[in-house]
């Protein structure tokens, strides 16, 4: 089921999945276009009716937990052979960007005493791995998650996502040398203050350079700017859990989080498919052929600077 009311089954025309599995779909072989990985976490739309039923807000309210269709904006590079990830479940269910402790312990039952979990700013704000609450709504459950479902999710969600962007990540660098994941993420629509630059319609980020060499994200903004779009690096986002852990610049694994505002490929509506979707397809499709060029050019310098 979508909470979203539609688009749950739009798959890329004509494409099928090299790889599926209950946590993801996999297109395109790693390393065999280039050496780069996409990934679109956040994608997931299947929530279910347990999920739903779970809920004490209305599916609408848990759909502004995704990142609204982001999925369709990987559609040309599917169909050009590039690998690229699609989650399937929904952030509300387990939100893959965040480190399995990073939980709240009100929001789990019967959490034993010996589990410590990591708290962090968006903990503290109700979207950890489980996602609680949101500013607007409050509670989004009806009760705490049983300690044995969280588990569940972890082992059959989680963790399987993370192993399995990981090996396609040492596979595309075991051809190429070095390997990039791309990881693609919406944004709400940021407004600029009076007298104030103007607001960026893309931010990039790369945990300020930890997690991928410097001169590949400052390409990816040259590229994104030669689209006539307003760019900023890692503010007012810089990654979170999936570029820590996937991104090691000294094994030559390096990993870009790219954040669009989602009135560039929605409607007004901010909830479907809007007229400018294909031409954000074309900057993502740009995006990739400068950055593969970048990656295979001799000399270049791949740790972090």
């Amino acid at each position: 089921m979508n909470a979203g009311g539609t688009f749950i089954g739009m798959k890329p025309a004509g494409a099928t999945p090299a790889a599926t599995h209950d946590a993801y779909d996999r297109y395109g072989l790693p390393g065999a276009r280039s050496p780069l990985v996409f990934a679109v976490p956040h994608a997931g739309r299947d929530y279910g009716e347990a999920l739903l039923a779970r809920a004490r807000v209305t599916p609408a309210t848990l759909a502004r937990l995704e990142d609204r269709l982001a999925d369709l904006l990987t559609h040309d590079l599917i169909a050009r052979g590039q690998c690229v990830f699609i989650a399937r479940r929904p952030r509300a269910m387990i939100d893959l960007n965040r480190d399995e402790r990073e939980v709240d312990p009100l929001s789990i039952a019967d959490l034993p005493r010996g589990v410590r979990p990591h708290s962090s700013a968006k903990v503290r704000g109700g979207l950890g791995i489980i996602p609680d609450r949101l500013a607007y709504a409050g509670a989004l459950w009806r009760h705490p998650l049983p300690y044995g479902e969280f588990l569940r999710r972890i082992e059959h969600i989680h963790r399987p996502y993370h192993d399995a962007l990981g090996q396609a990540l040492d596979a595309a660098r075991m051809l190429h040398g070095v390997a990039l994941l791309v990881d693609v993420h919406s944004m709400p629509p940021i407004h600029a203050t009076p007298g104030a630059p103007a607001a960026p319609r893309i931010v990039l980020g790369d945990r300020f350079g930890r997690s991928a060499a410097g001169h590949l994200t400052d390409l990816a903004a040259d590229i994104a700017r030669a689209h006539g779009l307003e760019v900023a690096i890692n503010a007012p986002y810089s990654g979170n859990h999936i570029l820590e852990r996937h991104g090691t610049p000294p094994r030559g694994v390096h990993a870009i989080q790219i954040e669009v505002d989602r009135s560039l490929y929605l409607g007004s509506d901010l909830m479907t498919p809007g007229d400018n979707l294909p031409a954000v397809r074309r900057l993502l499709g740009d995006l990739a052929q400068a950055l593969a060029q970048e990656l295979s050019r001799p000399g270049i310098p791949l740790a972090a600077e």
